[in-house]
């Protein structure tokens, strides 16, 4: 069988905040199991995607620290699209703060966004679907 990332964790503050915000901009709540002491199983996506992530309460002074961080200030959360200006507009309504304008790239369309939290996120649509010769 051939291997695959199933889920990534995304260090949050609180599961309910983290959740409206998701769900605001889209994202499906595809489990939300309590598994007791505070803590849960919450796995989100957008729908029809393969890999999930899985909110994760900070629990401990290190992990508070790091929430918005786990990407060392860089852009490490990319969401592909394939209509750009309707979700650039859904991510607008929602109240999601942008850092640039849209830009058109040799390998497509794409805006940097910023969570709740200060995680960078790229909203991309790819110029070749297949992403053949991007250096993606």
């Amino acid at each position: 069988m051939p291997a695959r990332i199933a889920h990534f964790s995304l260090l949050v503050p609180d599961y309910d905040t983290a959740l409206d915000f998701f769900c605001r901009i889209g994202f499906e709540c595809r489990e939300d199991t309590d598994l007791g002491n505070g803590k849960r199983w919450v796995r989100i996506a957008p729908p029809g995607a393969e890999t999930e992530i899985l909110l994760a309460r900070a629990a401990e002074d290190r992990q508070s620290r790091s929430v918005g961080e786990q990407g060392g200030g860089r852009v490490w959360l990319f969401l592909e699209t394939e209509d750009f200006a309707a979700d650039y507009q859904r991510l607008r309504a929602a109240g999601v703060e942008f850092e640039t304008p849209p830009r058109d790239e040799p390998y497509g369309r794409v805006v940097v966004w910023r969570d709740p939290w200060g995680n960078r996120w790229d909203l991309i649509e790819y110029a070749h679907p297949d992403r053949s010769g991007t250096g993606n």
